[in-house]
Protein backbone atom coordinates (compact mmCIF):
# COMPACT_ATOMS: atom_id res chain seq x y z
CA UNK A 1 0.00 0.00 0.00
CA UNK A 2 1.27 3.44 -0.96
CA UNK A 3 -0.74 6.04 0.98
CA UNK A 4 -0.55 9.63 -0.23
CA UNK A 5 -2.11 12.87 1.01
CA UNK A 6 -2.54 14.94 -2.17
CA UNK A 7 -4.53 13.39 -4.99
CA UNK A 8 -3.42 15.83 -7.68
CA UNK A 9 0.27 14.93 -7.47
CA UNK A 10 0.30 11.29 -6.35
CA UNK A 11 1.83 10.08 -9.63
CA UNK A 12 4.31 12.95 -9.84
CA UNK A 13 5.60 12.21 -6.34
CA UNK A 14 5.14 8.45 -6.04
CA UNK A 15 4.90 7.15 -9.59
CA UNK A 16 8.53 6.05 -9.75
CA UNK A 17 8.17 4.22 -6.42
CA UNK A 18 5.03 2.44 -7.58
CA UNK A 19 6.71 1.45 -10.84
CA UNK A 20 9.70 0.07 -8.93
CA UNK A 21 7.54 -1.99 -6.54
CA UNK A 22 5.51 -3.39 -9.44
CA UNK A 23 8.73 -4.29 -11.25
CA UNK A 24 9.78 -6.25 -8.16
CA UNK A 25 6.69 -8.40 -8.59
CA UNK A 26 4.41 -6.89 -5.95
CA UNK A 27 0.73 -6.12 -6.13
CA UNK A 28 0.59 -2.40 -5.36
CA UNK A 29 -2.45 -0.42 -4.24
CA UNK A 30 -2.31 3.37 -4.12
CA UNK A 31 -4.59 5.14 -1.65
CA UNK A 32 -5.01 8.86 -2.28
CA UNK A 33 -7.65 11.55 -1.75
CA UNK A 34 -9.64 12.56 -4.78
CA UNK A 35 -7.81 15.27 -6.73
CA UNK A 36 -9.06 18.85 -6.58
CA UNK A 37 -7.61 20.39 -9.73
CA UNK A 38 -7.74 17.33 -11.98
CA UNK A 39 -10.41 14.77 -12.96
CA UNK A 40 -10.35 11.74 -10.66
CA UNK A 41 -10.58 9.31 -13.57
CA UNK A 42 -7.44 10.84 -15.08
CA UNK A 43 -5.46 10.19 -11.90
CA UNK A 44 -6.88 6.68 -11.68
CA UNK A 45 -5.82 5.95 -15.29
CA UNK A 46 -2.30 7.17 -14.55
CA UNK A 47 -2.04 4.93 -11.49
CA UNK A 48 -3.31 1.93 -13.44
CA UNK A 49 -0.83 2.67 -16.24
CA UNK A 50 1.90 2.09 -13.66
CA UNK A 51 0.52 -1.41 -13.04
CA UNK A 52 -1.12 -0.54 -9.72
CA UNK A 53 -4.65 -0.22 -8.35
CA UNK A 54 -6.12 3.08 -7.19
CA UNK A 55 -8.38 3.58 -4.16
CA UNK A 56 -9.70 7.03 -3.31
CA UNK A 57 -9.76 7.91 0.38
CA UNK A 58 -12.00 10.42 2.21
CA UNK A 59 -8.93 12.19 3.61
CA UNK A 60 -9.29 15.96 3.95
CA UNK A 61 -5.71 17.26 3.69
CA UNK A 62 -6.22 20.63 5.37
CA UNK A 63 -9.50 20.29 7.29
CA UNK A 64 -9.90 19.81 11.04
CA UNK A 65 -13.45 18.45 11.17
CA UNK A 66 -13.29 15.57 13.69
CA UNK A 67 -16.04 13.65 11.91
CA UNK A 68 -14.05 13.65 8.66
CA UNK A 69 -10.88 12.74 10.52
CA UNK A 70 -12.59 9.70 12.07
CA UNK A 71 -13.94 8.76 8.63
CA UNK A 72 -10.40 8.79 7.21
CA UNK A 73 -9.07 6.63 10.06
CA UNK A 74 -11.97 4.20 9.61
CA UNK A 75 -11.32 4.03 5.86
CA UNK A 76 -7.72 2.93 6.42
CA UNK A 77 -8.72 0.39 9.07
CA UNK A 78 -11.27 -1.20 6.74
CA UNK A 79 -8.94 -1.08 3.73
CA UNK A 80 -6.05 -2.75 5.53
CA UNK A 81 -8.31 -5.32 7.18
CA UNK A 82 -9.68 -6.24 3.76
CA UNK A 83 -6.46 -6.29 1.73
CA UNK A 84 -4.01 -7.49 4.41
CA UNK A 85 -0.98 -5.78 2.82
CA UNK A 86 2.57 -6.87 3.53
CA UNK A 87 3.63 -3.25 3.92
CA UNK A 88 2.19 0.27 4.15
CA UNK A 89 4.17 3.34 3.11
CA UNK A 90 2.60 6.65 4.19
CA UNK A 91 3.85 10.12 3.29
CA UNK A 92 2.44 13.58 4.05
CA UNK A 93 1.26 14.39 7.58
CA UNK A 94 -2.31 13.11 7.66
CA UNK A 95 -1.57 9.75 6.02
CA UNK A 96 1.16 9.29 8.63
CA UNK A 97 -1.24 10.32 11.43
CA UNK A 98 -4.03 7.98 10.35
CA UNK A 99 -2.69 5.19 8.13
CA UNK A 100 0.28 4.12 10.25
CA UNK A 101 -1.77 3.47 13.45
CA UNK A 102 -4.46 1.77 11.33
CA UNK A 103 -1.81 -0.45 9.74
CA UNK A 104 -0.53 -1.52 13.14
CA UNK A 105 -4.06 -2.27 14.32
CA UNK A 106 -4.59 -4.40 11.19
CA UNK A 107 -1.41 -6.38 11.86
CA UNK A 108 0.52 -5.06 8.85
CA UNK A 109 4.11 -6.21 9.46
CA UNK A 110 5.95 -3.34 7.71
CA UNK A 111 4.76 0.20 8.45
CA UNK A 112 6.90 2.97 6.95
CA UNK A 113 6.27 6.64 7.72
CA UNK A 114 7.94 9.38 5.70
CA UNK A 115 8.10 12.84 7.30
CA UNK A 116 7.90 15.15 4.29
CA UNK A 117 8.46 18.38 6.19
CA UNK A 118 7.01 20.44 9.01
CA UNK A 119 4.64 22.94 7.45
CA UNK A 120 2.18 25.61 8.55
CA UNK A 121 1.54 24.22 12.05
CA UNK A 122 5.27 24.28 12.85
CA UNK A 123 6.24 27.46 10.96
CA UNK A 124 3.54 29.97 11.84
CA UNK A 125 3.13 31.45 15.31
CA UNK A 126 -0.55 32.30 14.88
CA UNK A 127 -2.96 31.01 17.52
CA UNK A 128 -4.45 28.56 15.02
CA UNK A 129 -1.01 27.22 14.11
CA UNK A 130 0.00 26.82 17.75
CA UNK A 131 -3.18 24.85 18.48
CA UNK A 132 -2.64 22.69 15.40
CA UNK A 133 0.96 22.11 16.50
CA UNK A 134 -0.22 20.63 19.81
CA UNK A 135 -2.51 18.22 17.99
CA UNK A 136 0.08 17.40 15.32
CA UNK A 137 2.75 16.60 17.89
CA UNK A 138 0.43 14.13 19.63
CA UNK A 139 -0.51 12.48 16.35
CA UNK A 140 3.11 12.30 15.21
CA UNK A 141 4.18 10.79 18.55
CA UNK A 142 1.66 7.99 18.22
CA UNK A 143 2.48 7.34 14.57
CA UNK A 144 6.21 7.21 15.32
CA UNK A 145 5.57 4.55 17.97
CA UNK A 146 3.44 2.54 15.55
CA UNK A 147 5.85 2.72 12.61
CA UNK A 148 8.43 0.01 12.00
CA UNK A 149 10.60 2.50 10.09
CA UNK A 150 10.68 6.29 9.81
CA UNK A 151 12.23 8.15 6.88
CA UNK A 152 13.08 11.84 7.11
CA UNK A 153 13.80 14.12 4.18
CA UNK A 154 16.32 16.26 6.05
CA UNK A 155 18.42 16.08 9.19
CA UNK A 156 16.83 19.19 10.73
CA UNK A 157 13.42 17.52 10.95
CA UNK A 158 14.97 14.35 12.29
CA UNK A 159 16.82 16.35 14.94
CA UNK A 160 13.60 18.11 15.94
CA UNK A 161 11.79 14.77 16.37
CA UNK A 162 14.68 13.41 18.43
CA UNK A 163 15.04 16.52 20.65
CA UNK A 164 11.33 16.76 21.39
CA UNK A 165 10.85 13.07 22.08
CA UNK A 166 8.52 12.50 19.15
CA UNK A 167 10.85 9.80 17.82
CA UNK A 168 11.31 6.79 20.12
CA UNK A 169 14.93 6.11 21.04
CA UNK A 170 14.79 2.64 19.51
CA UNK A 171 13.14 3.81 16.27
CA UNK A 172 14.53 2.55 12.97
CA UNK A 173 15.09 5.98 11.44
CA UNK A 174 17.08 7.26 8.47
CA UNK A 175 17.34 10.30 6.21
CA UNK A 176 16.81 10.03 2.44
CA UNK A 177 17.10 12.45 -0.48
CA UNK A 178 13.54 13.72 -0.32
CA UNK A 179 11.25 12.05 -2.82
CA UNK A 180 14.15 11.89 -5.26
CA UNK A 181 14.17 12.96 -8.89
CA UNK A 182 13.95 10.84 -12.02
CA UNK A 183 17.16 11.81 -13.81
CA UNK A 184 15.97 10.29 -17.09
CA UNK A 185 12.67 12.18 -17.04
CA UNK A 186 14.52 15.40 -16.15
CA UNK A 187 17.63 15.40 -18.37
CA UNK A 188 20.18 18.20 -18.27
CA UNK A 189 19.12 20.98 -20.67
CA UNK A 190 21.20 23.89 -22.03
CA UNK A 191 20.35 27.22 -20.44
CA UNK A 192 18.78 29.92 -22.63
CA UNK A 193 21.07 32.60 -24.00
CA UNK A 194 18.49 35.39 -23.68
CA UNK A 195 17.98 37.77 -20.75
CA UNK A 196 17.93 36.03 -17.35
CA UNK A 197 14.69 34.29 -16.39
CA UNK A 198 14.07 33.49 -12.71
CA UNK A 199 11.54 30.73 -12.08
CA UNK A 200 9.65 29.69 -8.95
CA UNK A 201 7.49 26.54 -8.91
CA UNK A 202 5.42 26.02 -5.76
CA UNK A 203 2.01 26.06 -4.20
CA UNK A 204 1.23 29.73 -3.70
CA UNK A 205 1.66 29.87 0.06
CA UNK A 206 3.20 32.57 2.19
CA UNK A 207 5.35 29.86 3.77
CA UNK A 208 6.87 29.10 0.37
CA UNK A 209 8.22 32.65 0.18
CA UNK A 210 5.97 33.75 -2.69
CA UNK A 211 5.71 37.29 -1.33
CA UNK A 212 9.50 37.51 -1.01
CA UNK A 213 9.80 36.27 -4.61
CA UNK A 214 7.46 39.02 -5.82
CA UNK A 215 9.25 41.72 -3.81
CA UNK A 216 12.66 40.52 -5.03
CA UNK A 217 11.32 40.61 -8.58
CA UNK A 218 10.26 44.24 -8.09
CA UNK A 219 13.72 45.19 -6.76
CA UNK A 220 15.63 43.33 -9.48
CA UNK A 221 13.49 44.62 -12.33
CA UNK A 222 13.93 48.20 -11.10
CA UNK A 223 17.69 47.76 -11.63
CA UNK A 224 17.58 45.36 -14.56
CA UNK A 225 14.21 45.57 -16.33
CA UNK A 226 15.22 42.92 -18.88
CA UNK A 227 15.10 40.22 -16.17
CA UNK A 228 11.93 38.14 -16.03
CA UNK A 229 10.36 36.41 -13.03
CA UNK A 230 8.00 33.55 -13.76
CA UNK A 231 5.72 31.89 -11.22
CA UNK A 232 4.19 28.43 -11.61
CA UNK A 233 1.74 27.13 -9.04
CA UNK A 234 -1.73 27.42 -7.61
CA UNK A 235 -3.65 28.74 -4.62
CA UNK A 236 -5.08 25.94 -2.49
CA UNK A 237 -6.99 25.59 0.79
CA UNK A 238 -3.92 25.82 3.02
CA UNK A 239 -4.31 28.48 5.74
CA UNK A 240 -1.04 30.06 4.58
CA UNK A 241 -2.23 30.56 0.99
CA UNK A 242 -1.77 34.01 -0.52
CA UNK A 243 -4.81 35.99 -1.61
CA UNK A 244 -5.84 35.96 -5.25
CA UNK A 245 -5.87 39.77 -5.13
CA UNK A 246 -2.15 39.80 -4.29
CA UNK A 247 -1.33 37.60 -7.26
CA UNK A 248 -3.47 39.70 -9.60
CA UNK A 249 -1.70 42.87 -8.47
CA UNK A 250 1.74 41.38 -9.15
CA UNK A 251 0.60 40.36 -12.61
CA UNK A 252 -0.98 43.76 -13.39
CA UNK A 253 2.18 45.55 -12.27
CA UNK A 254 4.33 43.35 -14.50
CA UNK A 255 6.34 42.20 -11.49
CA UNK A 256 5.83 38.50 -12.24
CA UNK A 257 4.58 36.42 -15.15
CA UNK A 258 2.11 33.79 -13.98
CA UNK A 259 1.93 30.48 -15.82
CA UNK A 260 -0.71 28.92 -13.55
CA UNK A 261 -0.67 25.30 -12.49
CA UNK A 262 1.32 22.95 -14.74
CA UNK A 263 1.40 19.16 -14.49
CA UNK A 264 4.66 19.11 -16.48
CA UNK A 265 7.19 21.81 -15.62
CA UNK A 266 10.06 20.59 -17.79
CA UNK A 267 9.66 23.24 -20.49
CA UNK A 268 9.55 25.99 -17.85
CA UNK A 269 12.72 24.64 -16.24
CA UNK A 270 14.46 24.45 -19.62
CA UNK A 271 13.49 28.05 -20.39
CA UNK A 272 14.72 29.50 -17.10
CA UNK A 273 18.18 30.70 -16.16
CA UNK A 274 17.90 30.38 -12.36
CA UNK A 275 15.49 28.48 -10.13
CA UNK A 276 14.29 30.28 -7.00
CA UNK A 277 12.60 28.87 -3.89
CA UNK A 278 12.52 31.25 -0.89
CA UNK A 279 10.62 28.79 1.34
CA UNK A 280 10.64 29.07 5.13
CA UNK A 281 10.92 25.32 5.62
CA UNK A 282 10.62 22.15 3.51
CA UNK A 283 11.09 18.40 3.68
CA UNK A 284 13.21 18.38 0.56
CA UNK A 285 11.47 20.31 -2.23
CA UNK A 286 10.83 18.18 -5.29
CA UNK A 287 10.62 21.24 -7.53
CA UNK A 288 14.18 22.17 -6.59
CA UNK A 289 15.42 18.63 -7.24
CA UNK A 290 13.92 18.81 -10.73
CA UNK A 291 15.74 22.11 -11.28
CA UNK A 292 19.01 20.55 -10.13
CA UNK A 293 18.55 17.66 -12.55
CA UNK A 294 17.82 20.10 -15.39
CA UNK A 295 21.13 21.80 -14.65
CA UNK A 296 20.03 25.11 -13.20
CA UNK A 297 21.63 27.19 -10.44
CA UNK A 298 19.34 27.55 -7.43
CA UNK A 299 18.72 30.49 -5.11
CA UNK A 300 17.02 29.23 -1.97
CA UNK A 301 16.91 29.81 1.77
CA UNK A 302 19.29 28.64 4.44
CA UNK A 303 16.36 26.79 6.03
CA UNK A 304 15.58 23.14 6.82
CA UNK A 305 15.04 21.11 3.68
CA UNK A 306 16.12 23.93 1.37
CA UNK A 307 19.77 24.06 2.45
CA UNK A 308 20.14 20.35 1.56
CA UNK A 309 19.77 21.19 -2.12
CA UNK A 310 22.49 23.84 -2.41
CA UNK A 311 26.16 24.01 -1.55
CA UNK A 312 26.44 27.75 -1.16
CA UNK A 313 28.53 29.28 -3.92
CA UNK A 314 28.90 26.00 -5.79
CA UNK A 315 25.56 25.13 -7.38
CA UNK A 316 23.63 28.14 -6.11
CA UNK A 317 23.25 30.70 -3.36
CA UNK A 318 21.67 30.50 0.09
CA UNK A 319 19.89 33.51 1.57
CA UNK A 320 18.14 34.07 4.92
CA UNK A 321 14.43 33.17 5.01
CA UNK A 322 11.92 36.05 4.86
CA UNK A 323 14.54 38.45 3.45
CA UNK A 324 13.45 39.81 0.07
CA UNK A 325 16.42 42.20 -0.15
CA UNK A 326 18.95 39.37 0.26
CA UNK A 327 17.00 37.33 -2.27
CA UNK A 328 17.09 40.20 -4.76
CA UNK A 329 20.84 40.69 -4.22
CA UNK A 330 21.48 36.99 -4.95
CA UNK A 331 19.38 37.17 -8.11
CA UNK A 332 21.19 40.32 -9.24
CA UNK A 333 24.56 38.68 -8.67
CA UNK A 334 23.62 35.74 -10.90
CA UNK A 335 21.90 37.95 -13.48
CA UNK A 336 25.22 39.74 -14.00
CA UNK A 337 27.34 36.62 -14.57
CA UNK A 338 26.31 34.08 -17.22
CA UNK A 339 29.55 32.14 -16.79
CA UNK A 340 28.88 31.66 -13.10
CA UNK A 341 25.33 30.52 -13.86
CA UNK A 342 26.65 27.97 -16.33
CA UNK A 343 29.20 26.55 -13.86
CA UNK A 344 26.61 26.38 -11.10
CA UNK A 345 24.18 24.61 -13.43
CA UNK A 346 26.72 21.86 -14.11
CA UNK A 347 27.30 21.52 -10.36
CA UNK A 348 23.55 21.24 -9.80
CA UNK A 349 23.24 18.31 -12.18
CA UNK A 350 26.17 16.58 -10.48
CA UNK A 351 24.54 17.12 -7.07
CA UNK A 352 21.27 15.62 -8.31
CA UNK A 353 23.08 12.56 -9.62
CA UNK A 354 25.10 12.14 -6.44
CA UNK A 355 22.46 12.73 -3.75
CA UNK A 356 18.93 12.77 -5.13
CA UNK A 357 18.57 10.01 -7.73
CA UNK A 358 15.05 8.62 -7.27
CA UNK A 359 16.40 5.08 -7.64
CA UNK A 360 18.44 5.53 -4.46
CA UNK A 361 15.45 6.91 -2.55
CA UNK A 362 13.10 4.20 -3.78
CA UNK A 363 15.58 1.46 -2.88
CA UNK A 364 15.60 2.80 0.71
CA UNK A 365 11.79 2.81 0.83
CA UNK A 366 11.56 -0.69 -0.64
CA UNK A 367 14.08 -1.95 1.88
CA UNK A 368 12.09 -0.44 4.76
CA UNK A 369 8.95 -2.10 3.37
CA UNK A 370 10.67 -5.47 3.16
CA UNK A 371 9.96 -5.41 -0.56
Amino acid sequence: MVVNGIGDNVVAFRGALVRELVARGHRVVVSTPRPIERPADEVEREVRALGAECVFSPLDRTGVNPIRERAARRHYHELFDRLRPHGVFASNPKPVFHAIPAARAAGVPNRVAMVTGLGYAFISESLKARLLRIVARRLYARAMRDATAVLFQNDDDRGYFERTGLLPRDARASTVGGSGVDLAAFPERPAPAAAPVFLMVARLLGDKGVREFAEAARIVRAARPECRFRLVGWIDANPAAIRREELDEWIRAGTVEYAGRLDDVRDELAACSVFVLPSYREGTPKSTLEALATGRPVVTTDAPGCRETVEDGMNGLLVPPRDARALADACLALAADSGRREAMGRASRARAERRFDVRIVNAAIADALGA
